[in-house]
């Protein structure tokens, strides 16, 4: 397996990251833990959580199944800060109080005395870049960090950090963590050339598009009880369109036309999109994780590429999974 840099850090990361979004809700602990050590067993070096997934109980089972196993130090560990984590009307955003407050509060639900990448879950619409970058400075001179990214982040804001990183000496920005699959081709307008051309690594979430383009959904309106567009519905269920299911059953039968499932397709046409660093799966049981990992030595060919280009133009969208982000308006064709 060919390992990939991330950005400029010189970190070097497999094509595939496990993403513990499913961890505690709906997946249990013992599952959980089975899942983290087959993804290292396999190669899988980078671990992505947040410190809001299950109220926190996501980086517990981490924290638990790394400690268990003594596996600490084999995997990149990244979580994420922003959102509202108590009652307090500082216990949100990214103000240099609640940055701090928080990685503590991360370093121990994970059971750790660093965390290799911190990621600002989405941009503040208030806290000057200043005070945030300065509490990331101050955090990893301390050694509790020893990268910084961001996520769902417009390209302007990226920039904005990377000036003032340039111009003042705070940490720069390694990553980008933005939504992306064949349903939601925004960041290829902005986004990836502006990583590539400032040294940014890219770690895409929701390569299935929610499930969209695994088969999940027949439907728009008659979701399966059991899906994550019912059970949580809001913003998850709103990105499931009679567009995007139609573009899901076309991947299907390319899928099979090529000996591989759909979910197998969607997860290698992002991991080898230029400027792609490496897609979050994330796996709900260690069946799909299984299922998932052939994808790590697969290489998506010319014509499968241009074959999904004809299902999905470049830069377009079908589906909004950028509808968690207040700053982006959303235009869907």
């Amino acid at each position: 397996m060919e390992y990939r840099t991330l950005g400029r850090s010189g970190v070097k990361v497999a094509p595939l990251a496990l993403g513990a979004g499913n961890f505690s809700d709906p997946t249990p602990e013992d599952e959980a833990s089975r899942i983290i050590y087959r993804a290292i067993d396999a190669g899988i070096n980078l671990i992505d959580t947040g410190n809001s997934y299950s109220d926190g109980e996501s980086e517990r089972m981490i924290g638990r199944a790394l400690a268990k196993g003594n596996r600490r130090h084999e995997v990149i560990l990244a979580t994420k800060v922003f959102y509202k984590v108590g009652p307090g009307p500082n216990d949100e955003d990214l103000s240099r109080l609640h940055i701090i407050r928080a990685c503590e509060d991360s370093l121990r639900r994970l059971k750790t005395d660093y965390i290799d990448l911190y990621q600002l879950h989405r941009p503040s619409p208030s806290i000057p870049f200043d005070e945030t970058l300065g509490a990331l400075t101050d955090l990893i001179q301390q050694g509790k960090l020893r990268y910084i990214g961001s996520s769902v982040h417009p390209s302007w804001k990226i920039m904005e950090a990377i000036m003032r990183s340039e111009l003042k000496g705070y940490a720069r920005l390694v990553c980008e963590q933005p939504p992306y699959n064949l349903l939601d081709r925004r960041i290829e307008n902005e986004i990836v050339p502006m990583c590539q051309a400032y040294g940014l690594g890219i770690i895409t979430w929701s390569p299935l598009a929610q499930g969209v383009l695994a088969g999940r959904y027949s439907s728009a309106t008659e979701l399966p009880a059991d899906s994550r567009g019912a059970l949580r519905g809001g913003i998850y269920s709103e990105r499931i369109t009679p567009q995007g299911i139609a573009i899901g059953n076309e991947v299907i039968k390319l899928a099979k036309q090529h000996g591989m499932s759909p979910a197998q397709l969607a997860t290698l046409w992002v991991k080898d999109q230029p400027g792609i660093t490496a897609p979050i799966i994330g796996p709900r049981t260690l069946e799909q994780l299984e299922h998932a990992l052939p994808v790590l030595e697969m290489t998506l060919s010319d014509e499968l590429a241009q074959a999904c280009d004809q299902l999905a133009p470049p830069g377009s969208a079908v589906a909004s999974f950028y509808n968690s982000a207040t700053w982006m308006k959303q235009r869907i064709i």
